[in-house]
């Protein structure tokens, strides 16, 4: 893919986007029709689809230019391949696995059915399908899980906790003075200190010793890649909403020992956040949450929302008339008020009276602690009357806000 290429249809796709809302604005700043909101919706999909075919060939290359780094070579690969399908076996496997895709079962031959079953379907069975069309398939479906690379991670590796120093109260500020005078003595400076205590978290599952021969390794590799994708989540869910009972403290979580709720910042009215034209409200009140940062922490500030509250905010004028969202030229990300943005799917989304609905922060003050790294462990003999292969995941986690001043978090306004 050429990935300028992909830039520029991106930039296309955001004018066509932006001309949308400017043709309402000149047009006596009416609301834009159905079909221009139906438009306008689609553009903003292709952006974020162009967004995510540039993101995965960036990925790709860095990888393929870190495997052509690596000494050694893979020998037999290919002789693998072939020997698990024939010469010609993997065109016979896609072509039944097509024809199961649009005509169901019974469209099959018996051949065709042949290349295909193994086992109970539901349960595993079409994982015999073209290795390719699987791992397309997964990455499609699977949620961005971005927070972990944000914050500051921790590897524990000698004790069962981390302890992070706070500084609760400063001193205050210095004095004039003499030459030789030495101020008065200030005794405010206090300290604190933030712990945390990874967590055990856990999941089992059983796959057919028929199966993992059936698919040459195929379905283990994809257990053990779901498991990590299915930890990550949890993790997401975790650093976004946990309590702190035995999990990490989420940022939406208020509380003392995280973010408070005096780092709340209003927006909206009476429980929505309207985006019709002349309602600058909400793109006022998110200006009051990005200058209630202090500018020491916004070289590393980011936006958090869902997706869904991305899609109202790129709506939103100032006062002047201004769009606050910005579309990113060449390399440069999109940005909000000239902050860039990250969308995480475990973001809180219900827009009602008193509810959460994303923040700005520098999100390196968020810690997380890790004990055991993810870790995957294969039961070969407890399973083996069923004729099973068991894997246990497993890891040790915990996290937590630090420090509150370095979020603003924003919260629906309810009715006056």
């Amino acid at each position: 893919m050429d990935i300028n290429a992909k830039r520029q249809e991106r930039a296309g796709l955001a004018k066509q986007a932006r001309d949308i809302l400017d043709a309402a604005e000149k047009d006596g700043g009416r609301n834009l029709t159905a079909e221009e909101e139906q438009k306008f919706d689609r553009l903003m999909a292709e952006v974020d689809s162009c967004d995510k075919q540039i993101e995965r060939e960036e990925k790709l290359r860095a990888k393929e230019r870190r495997i052509d780094d690596e000494p050694g070579d893979r020998p037999g690969r290919g002789d693998d391949r072939e020997e698990r399908n024939g010469p010609d076996g993997g065109d016979a496997q896609l072509a039944a696995w097509r024809q199961f895709l649009v005509g169901g079962r019974s469209s099959l031959t018996p051949e065709q059915a042949r290349t295909l079953v193994a086992g109970s379907d539901p349960e595993g069975g079409y994982l015999v399908a073209p290795q390719k069309f699987v791992t397309e398939l997964i990455k499609n479906v699977d949620d961005e899980v971005p927070f972990r690379g944000l914050a500051t991670v921790h590897q524990l590796t000698d004790a069962a906790s981390l302890g992070i120093p706070t500084l609760d109260t400063d001193m205050n500020d210095a004095e004039w003075t003499s030459e030789v005078g030495t101020g008065s003595q200030d005794d405010a400076l206090r300290l604190g200190k933030r712990e945390l205590t990874p967590n055990p978290l856990a999941k089992r599952t059983k796959v057919s010793r028929k199966l993992l021969r059936l698919t040459a390794g195929g379905a283990e590799d994809l257990v053990r890649e779901r498991l990590a994708y299915k930890f990550g989540v949890s993790q997401e869910k975790g650093y976004m909403v946990g309590d702190g009972n035995k999990k990490p403290l989420g940022l939406f979580t208020a509380s003392p020992n995280g973010i408070p709720t005096s780092r709340d910042v209003e927006i909206g009215s009476s429980g929505a956040i309207p985006t019709a034209a002349g309602s600058f409200t909400a793109a006022d009140q998110l200006i009051d949450a990005k200058y209630t940062l202090k500018a020491a922490y916004w070289r590393r500030a980011r936006w958090l929302f869902h997706r869904d509250l991305v899609k109202t905010v790129r709506k939103l004028k100032d006062s002047d008339g201004k769009y606050i969202w910005k579309a990113g030229l060449s390399d440069q990300p999109d940005t909000i008020l000239e902050v860039p943005f990250v969308v995480s799917e475990f973001v809180p989304n219900t827009i009602a009276a008193n509810q959460y609905v994303g923040m700005i922060g520098d999100f390196s003050f968020y810690h997380i602690a890790e004990a055991l790294m993810m870790e995957v462990q294969r039961l070969v003999e407890l399973y083996a009357e069923a004729n099973q292969v068991g894997f246990i995941g497993r890891m040790e986690v915990d996290g937590m806000p630090v420090l509150a001043e370095p979020f603003v978090r924003l919260k629906v306004k309810a009715a006056a």
